[in-house]
């Protein structure tokens, strides 16, 4: 296990701290000593992530959408700010085919008015949650210095643009970035994906299950505890301008193997599956793809779990 080292003066910028991801990383930094300062719009979020935080006079949760940047400046002008962890982001990638706009203002819109709080208010350390779909349809183990780029997604190229700006203001206000490039995150606190869709299909109707596209597809999937682990070496142990890391397990789960576990797990032998048909789910989904992870094994870091281990676990921790 990994931790931030202990601090006792450091005041952190959460962005989606209400989220599945944000909210287990604000407990990490708490856990550490930092002082965190949340701020989420509760889009995808929601307060039982953080209502244990409560209580926690080193805990400040604010409704915000970062898009507004008169309450953005406030926040930064009321808290001595020295690192910003930016998570925020609209996750759900099949949102962006029907509100094309979300990406752009969610994604990109929000870095970008991040970045230039930092400026304005002299900060140096900026954390990014990246994606595997800024990389789109690569074959082979996809490396950090995969190129040149083609997403396949909104939501892909949305994190990618703004992957793109973060350089920029590093190189130009002496910022240090840490780019991680997530897989499939989960665990507990889902707040949509595949078990969390599967699971509210299943409870409303524990007879059938759609599954999109032929349920071949086939990710890697890694649990949010290994992640944050992850995060916090790559943050400890690398110190570059730009410091940019592919993080996941070596294994991947196929979507019909995460129906099956969860239908086990539910007991319900009677479910009848259905697929929608076609190799992806939706489109613009990357139906399989495989990390090259030599990087951060480099800095000793493994995840404690495997794709498919990291999957059950999930299962049962949403099921509780």
């Amino acid at each position: 296990m990994k931790n931030f080292s202990k601090i006792t003066n450091k005041v952190a910028l959460v962005t989606g701290s209400a989220g599945f991801i944000g909210s287990h990383l604000a407990d990490k930094l708490l856990s550490a000593g930092y002082s965190v300062v949340g701020v989420d719009n509760f889009s995808l979020g929601t307060y039982n992530n953080i209502k244990h935080l409560e209580k926690d006079s080193n805990f400040t949760q604010i409704e915000l959408d970062l898009v507004d940047k008169a309450k953005l400046k406030d926040v930064f002008s009321n808290f001595n700010i020295n690192i910003v962890f930016h998570f925020a982001a609209n996750s759900d990638v099949r949102l962006g085919l029907t509100n094309r706009n979300i990406d752009l203002s969610s994604n990109f819109h929000t870095t970008h008015n991040i970045l230039e709080s930092i400026v304005e208010n002299n900060i140096s350390e900026i954390v990014f949650s990246s994606t595997s779909a800024i990389y789109g349809s690569l074959e082979g183990d996809i490396s950090e210095n995969q190129g040149p780029l083609f997403p396949t997604s909104l939501y892909g190229s949305s994190k990618l643009a703004a992957e793109a700006f973060i350089s920029v203001y590093c190189h130009l206000f002496e910022i240090k970035s840490w780019i991680i490039r997530f897989p499939n995150v989960v665990g507990p606190r889902l707040t949509h994906g595949v078990i969390f869709d599967f699971i509210n299909k299943l409870k409303k109707n524990p007879l059938k299950l759609e599954i999109l596209g032929d349920g071949k597809q086939n990710k890697p999937y890694l649990h949010v505890f290994d992640l944050l682990d992850a995060i916090a070496m790559v943050y400890e142990k690398t110190n570059d301008t730009i410091n940019v890391f592919n993080v996941g397990p070596q294994d991947s789960t196929s979507v019909t193997d995460i129906a099956n576990y969860l239908i086990d797990s539910m007991s319900l032998p009677e479910v009848e599956k259905f697929y929608t048909g076609g190799q992806t789910g939706w489109p613009g989904d990357v139906p399989k793809f495989s990390y090259d992870i030599r990087k951060i094994r480099k800095l000793g870091w493994k995840p404690s779990f495997s794709s498919d281990e990291a999957v059950r676990k999930a299962i049962d921790d949403n099921l509780k």
